[in-house]
């Protein structure tokens, strides 16, 4: 069973026990999430598709990490002829949670 989560405007693809990063939530460690942003949902018998979202799924999470750094992204800005150089850097910030539960109960789509 998994199904295809829609967090931040982003989409996961997530199982029972899978960890995801996250965009930074205001969240602290242990802390319990619970998401219906759900478009897609697979078990053993059927595939149901939202329309955008599929009605009577639940997701529920716990953080792990609230807070996680990603990898440091180089900016170079360079103009020739004027002695323009600027270096600067960036890294993004995650929160790594884990899926705890995904609860189906009689899934049927948003808009039938």
């Amino acid at each position: 069973m998994y199904a295809i989560l829609n967090i931040g405007g982003k989409s996961y693809k997530i199982s029972k026990d899978s960890e995801i990063l996250v965009d930074l939530r205001e969240a602290k460690e242990g802390e319990k999430l619970s998401f219906n942003t759900v478009t897609l949902f697979r078990d053993e018998k059927e595939i149901i598709v939202g329309t955008p979202y599929v009605d009577k799924i639940k997701v529920d999470a716990k953080v792990v990490d609230p807070l996680v750094k990603g990898e440091k992204q180089t900016v170079f800005k360079y103009k020739s002829k004027t002695n323009y150089r600027v270096k600067t850097g960036h890294r993004q910030k995650f929160t790594l949670i884990k899926i705890t539960d995904i609860k189906a109960a009689k899934a049927t789509a948003a808009a039938e």
